[in-house]
């Protein structure tokens, strides 16, 4: 590697001679204030670093000037063989063919806010870091760095001269440009992702090629001990083992349309989207519950480990648990508006498995289901009803067919499917729809039950909430 020597600059300070007038006035000394050498000046007087220079003044926004302000700036400042091998790459000839506005946007992915040491980088080993340009929904590009074997920056540009330290920030030579990353190149920069990474290639659907060039998507990516619990849980040996179509749909379920940052999710709170799997009855998407009580968790199963890697076609949210085909089941037991539910459907007396019924797959009798979900309040005031202190009070027989009618089996039924007087066959009974004035359920005893949240698709069916609970005929 050819050693950059950087001059110092010599400030001459001339002896001002002055004559003594009879009153000894003398003439003020003015001495010159040094001129400071900025990461500009040191680019300049940098041959290897002309082709940057170049760049520099060619490209939209007067970077020469804004990397000549206070900063602290510190810039990966490519080569001049690096940037001969991003434009043959790219297919241009030279600097001149580089549209200004993207020039602009690849310089600035390579300028990081702040005086940031090599040794900084090589105490935290690796991790991400934002640079000067934007990605998706707006955010500042996340930057990939890995220190296990020299400074690699998105794994594709290494560090050949280090902290060369300039008044207004720090210079690190670099061996490659660093273009603007998709979805998919940081997922192949992390050594973290290298499942994710096969996973995508084996599955059906191209995946690496829909994640890669379309979007915008938010990606909740396992790490590669998300991937090792996951096949040990479901009794695979490698990747090679999860069929194809199903490890797609796997896939998809960490797949949402849209930039969505975590505080996006914590402005949120809680709530239900929809991801891109279609392993639902009818092709329908399956839906996804976020919660942010407690960081950000999804379906109650994986947790937001890194947030916020920004991509130009995306969001990526590194997870700590592969997130299967949720069931209606699983929706209940991740929702905890649905805990007083769960603990009816799961009372030791009972004389039937409703947990087992309802987690049958779909394509299998009798999935799959349309579930009426009462929330804990709905139980709550259920109680003051009957006027009684807890679910125990209630007898087995009773409880029974109040769930029994809250489910229908061998239908799907989406709130759109709903008509106003259409008969609602459950497993306890009939009840009735009613749209006029909002949507909901009347009971065989007259009570109206409205509505409150539709379609939460699972694989095996879908869920309405409930604001109360169904009864049967008293």
């Amino acid at each position: 590697m050819k050693t950059l020597k950087l001059l110092a600059i010599l400030f001459i300070v001339p002896f001002l001679v002055t004559n003594c007038s009879d009153d000894d006035d003398m003439t003020p000394i003015n001495t010159p204030t040094p001129t400071a050498t900025t990461i500009v000046d040191l680019a300049i007087d940098t041959p290897e670093l002309s082709s940057l220079v170049a760049a520099l003044q060619q490209a939209d926004g007067d970077l020469t000037t804004v990397l000549s302000g206070d900063g602290p700036f510190t810039v990966l400042a490519p080569t001049n063989a690096a940037f001969a091998t991003f434009l043959s790459a790219n297919g241009f000839a030279s600097l001149d063919e580089v549209p200004t506005d993207i020039l602009s946007k690849i310089l600035l992915n390579h300028v990081i806010s702040g005086n940031v040491m090599s040794t900084d980088l090589v105490a935290l080993g690796e991790g991400y870091t934002s640079t000067s340009t934007n990605g998706a929904g707006g955010m500042p590009m996340s930057l990939y760095f890995n220190t296990s074997n020299g400074v690699m920056f998105n794994g594709i540009s290494s560090v050949e001269q280090a902290d060369i330290e300039a008044s207004n920030g720090t210079i690190h030579i670099v061996d490659a440009v660093i273009g603007l990353p998709n979805l998919v190149d940081h997922a192949l920069a992390n050594p973290n992702f290298t499942n994710l990474v096969g996973a995508l290639s084996a599955a059906d659907g191209d995946l690496v090629d829909v994640v890669g060039n379309n979007g915008p998507f938010t990606i909740l990516a396992p790490g590669n001990n998300a991937f090792g619990t996951f096949l040990t849980d479901n009794g695979f040996a490698s990747l090679d083992e999860v069929p194809t179509d199903i490890l797609a749909q796997v896939l998809l379920n960490h797949v949402l349309s849209g930039s969505i940052s975590s505080s996006n999710l914590v402005e949120a709170g809680a709530g239900y989207t929809t991801t891109s799997a279609t392993a639902a009855p009818d092709g329908n998407a399956l839906s996804l519950y976020f919660n942010t009580s407690d960081g950000v968790s999804f379906n109650g199963v994986s947790n937001v480990a890194t947030p916020d890697i920004v991509a130009t076609n995306g969001i990526i949210h590194v997870v700590d648990g592969v997130i299967g085909l949720p069931t209606v089941v699983d929706f209940a037991l991740a929702d905890p508006n649905f805990t007083t539910l769960v603990s009816a459907l799961t009372r030791d007396d009972l004389t039937f498995d409703y947990v087992g019924a309802l987690s049958t797959p779909n394509g299998t009798a009798p999935a799959p289901f349309t579930v009426f979900a009462p929330t804990n309040d709905a139980f709550a005031s259920l109680l003051d009803e009957l006027g009684i202190s807890g679910l125990n009070d209630i007898s087995e027989p009773v409880l029974k067919a109040t769930l029994d009618h809250h489910a229908v089996a061998q239908a799907n039924v989406l709130s759109s499917d709903l008509m106003d007087g259409m008969t609602i066959p459950t497993l306890g009974g009939n009840i009735t729809a009613q749209l006029e004035g909002g949507a909901a359920l009347v009971d065989a005893n007259g009570r109206i039950c409205h509505i409150i949240a539709v379609d939460v698709q699972a694989s095996n069916g879908v869920i309405h909430v409930l604001d109360k609970v169904v009864l049967p005929p008293l």
